[in-house]
């Protein structure tokens, strides 16, 4: 398929050159000249592209997805599809696809998880929108997806893919804050001589082995007690948006509330289980605390 891509940093960037490997016609903007950008602008975008276009849009949630949203439904036509793959509310994504519908241009949202590894490992994608749009970006979809039958859901209508995203770094949110308490532990205790060790043996024949148990030894392979890391980490919303939906739909969610309640806290105590949770974002996500 041709599709534009707006926004070509550590995601938009990695899913570029995915999506070209496998054979898609990519034009790229980003703001920034060093970006290796196509065109130099949103307009020269939309000229580039055979009407009915496809347009996916990954830049910061808020103000710029408002403002690229603003500009699209000036632009483009009807029949054409704006997929918005940032950490974008859920709430906005409604409030978008009934803006760009008014003009009669399609809308769909997309949870994308993957981190700086999706151009090689492939990313887990939960769209929202449509069967009819699903149907028309499959092909995109499933050159970003990761081999074989996961990776890939139609989570609901629009919004439904953002919201199940938002859950899904919730739940991110717990496991990393587990194995953080569960290092600290470690590390105060006599009886262990060294806790990165012990965790990077729970990759094999463990319950809890796991991705981020694999990212763990990679971040501790040169740095067993990770005290080069910061003990640090921000917090990007979405799991305060899950508690916020959850209290409204009566689940309590206690490990998540937790979890964002130790990254707000971060500068002071805890650090060590700090440093497992900062560790953890730079690997997955290039995300580097100073």
């Amino acid at each position: 398929m041709q599709l534009g891509v707006i926004g070509l940093g550590r995601m938009g960037g990695n899913m570029v050159k995915r999506l070209r490997a496998d054979g898609h016609e990519v034009i790229g903007f980003d703001l920034s000249p060093q970006s290796g950008r196509d065109v130099d602008s949103l307009e020269a975008l939309v000229s580039a592209l055979t009407a009915p276009r496809v347009v996916w849009i990954m830049v910061p949630a808020g103000a710029p997805t408002d403002a690229t949203v603003d500009q699209l439904a000036e632009l483009l036509e009807e029949g054409d599809l704006v997929i918005d793959g940032g950490n974008t509310r859920y709430t906005d994504d409604q409030r978008h696809e009934q803006q760009l519908s008014a003009k009669g241009i399609h809308f769909m949202d997309v949870g994308v998880s993957g981190g700086v590894w999706g151009a090689e490992r492939g990313y887990a994608l939960m769209a929202g929108g449509s069967l009819a749009d699903y149907e028309r970006a499959l092909p995109i979809f499933e050159s970003l997806k990761p081999e074989g039958e996961d990776g890939l859901v139609l989570a609901g209508s629009v919004g439904g893919g953002h919201f199940a995203k938002m859950v899904h770094n919730g739940i991110e949110y717990g496991m990393m804050q587990a194995f953080g308490e569960g290092f600290e532990t470690m590390m105060r205790s006599d009886l262990i001589e060294n806790p990165a060790a012990v965790m990077t043996s729970w990759r094999q024949g463990s319950v809890v082995q796991s991705w981020l148990l694999d990212l763990f030894a990679r971040a501790a392979q040169d740095d067993p007690d990770l005290h080069n890391m910061p003990p640090v980490a921000n917090e990007s919303g979405e799991a305060k948006w899950m508690i916020e939906a959850a209290l409204e739909l009566g689940v309590p969610t206690p490990a998540t509330a937790s979890a964002l309640w130790a990254r707000q806290t971060s500068r002071g105590a805890g650090e060590d289980t700090l440093r497992v949770v900062s560790s953890l974002r730079a690997q997955f996500g290039g995300h580097v605390t100073k």
